[in-house]
């Protein structure tokens, strides 16, 4: 098993960081450093919380919403995959409730929202994803957030004010099934026919 230093994630912030005159240069340093970091952050929650605490982090959710589409997409990846742990038994991954929180606090839900209206397949896949953890996160009142006083449909009217409801539902008639069950499914489950009677 590998390990990674503080040294390995600095230098992949070097490469993210690039301002190299030949543009084509740059976008090519920033998108392997993506990668790199978004395999970094599929691994261990020690790897994943190094990621997190360091630097690249402002770094990451600017990208997210300025840069050119794959790395942008890329980005993503870091970004989804440092908000989830595998679980003990292989099913569904875990929360890792505060990189979520932090990370929609900063402001990523918008560019996870484009991630969705792209017309790439596995981009929107993505989005639909990161939106679901939030929407289902605030959606079951977790003790982790009453304890801060947070409303459990929160998650979804941030979904809602980022027009993510509108993403969502471009998938209606889309050709690809899982997309439009996805998507569907998410829809009929936060924005139902009882959304917003509670209010």
């Amino acid at each position: 098993m590998c390990v990674f230093s503080d040294n390995v994630v600095a230098a992949l912030i070097k490469c993210l960081k690039s301002e190299h005159r030949v543009l084509k240069k740059a976008c090519f340093y920033s998108l392997e450093a993506a990668w790199v970091l978004s395999n970094i952050a599929a691994g261990s929650i020690e790897q994943k919380q190094l990621i997190y605490s360091s630097e690249a982090m402002p770094l990451l959710l600017r990208l997210l919403s300025t840069a050119p589409f794959d790395i942008r997409k890329e980005v993503a990846y870091v970004l989804g995959n440092l908000c989830v742990a595998p679980s003990e038994d292989g099913g569904r991954p875990n929360l890792i409730l505060d990189h979520l929180v932090s990370l929609v606090g900063k402001g990523c839900l918008p560019g996870f929202v484009n991630m969705v209206r792209s017309a790439d397949v596995e981009a929107a896949r993505l989005g639909l994803q990161f939106m679901e953890l939030v929407m289902n996160l605030y959606f079951h009142e977790l003790c982790f957030y009453v304890l801060r006083g947070m409303p459990n449909s929160e998650g979804v009217k941030l979904v809602e004010r980022e027009d993510g409801i509108d993403a969502m539902e471009r998938f209606q008639f889309h050709e690809n099934e899982d997309l439009r069950n996805m998507a569907n499914a998410l829809v009929d489950k936060y924005f139902g026919e009882d959304y917003g009677l509670d209010e």
